[in-house]
């Protein structure tokens, strides 16, 4: 029988967070945090590992508290003008266990008052990541129109991210394929509602939109030369 995960608790304590992004507001409420933020967020990852599991065997949702799939809250203010210190938004990233973390393909989800956001593929890869994904487009073209222009894939996400405003150095300007190998990032987002993720059935919601993201992945993966 399928079950709920996330409750309108869940985005209070963010909705609250985000007006008081203070340690003397935080630390009281960190029970709070604890019960309607990440224990349900760890719950839905362990369970969403064996679904993962049949997307591909080789990519990872970990539930544990400390180095697994979900976030820690806590923002790194070492190189940030923006000194509050927690994030208000609770996410999590489901990458390929032989991979580099976000420099290598991953499955994503954000969730805060603002947005319930699902992303697949490469925010801002290094150099060398990007050139070998440029690299399989131009080796395997039809392999990544067939993967970008997938049905199931085009009906539920968006490519998005930045983009060069001049083609790259030493590529074609007129290849067929300049406007995808402008891109900065190769990812592909998708947003719920409040009331999908609130609803009993989010989690067969967004099982079966990151199963429709796996030919995307797949061209990535393998452009990293890890296996899919």
């Amino acid at each position: 029988m399928a079950q709920g995960y996330f409750t309108p608790r869940f985005f209070e304590f963010f909705e609250e967070l985000s007006r008081n992004n203070n340690r003397d507001w935080f630390m009281p409420n960190k029970p709070r945090y604890e019960r309607d933020v990440r224990e349900p967020m760890l719950a839905f990852i362990a369970d969403f590992a064996p679904r993962l599991r049949k997307i591909s065997a080789r990519y990872v949702a970990d539930p544990r508290p400390s180095g697994g799939s979900m976030m820690r809250i806590y923002r790194n203010l070492r190189f940030s003008r923006d000194k509050t210190p927690y994030h208000i938004n609770a996410s999590a990233a489901f990458g390929h266990r032989d991979g580099m973390h976000f420099n290598s393909p991953s499955f994503y989800l954000s969730l805060s008052p603002a947005e319930a956001f699902a992303g697949v593929g490469v925010w801002h890869p290094q150099a060398e990541t990007t050139a070998k994904i440029r690299a399989a487009i131009v080796a395997h073209p039809s392999k990544w129109k067939s993967a970008v222009n997938d049905r199931k894939f085009k009906a539920r996400f968006v490519m998005m991210g930045d983009m060069l405003s001049r083609p790259p150095k030493g590529y074609d300007p007129a290849h067929p394929l300049i406007e995808d190998l402008k891109r900065k990032d190769f990812i592909g987002g998708t947003e719920f509602t409040r009331r999908e993720v609130c609803s009993a059935e989010f989690m067969d919601l967004f099982s079966k939109a990151f199963a429709s993201s796996a030919p995307f992945m797949k061209f990535l993966t393998e452009a990293m030369g890890l296996k899919w």
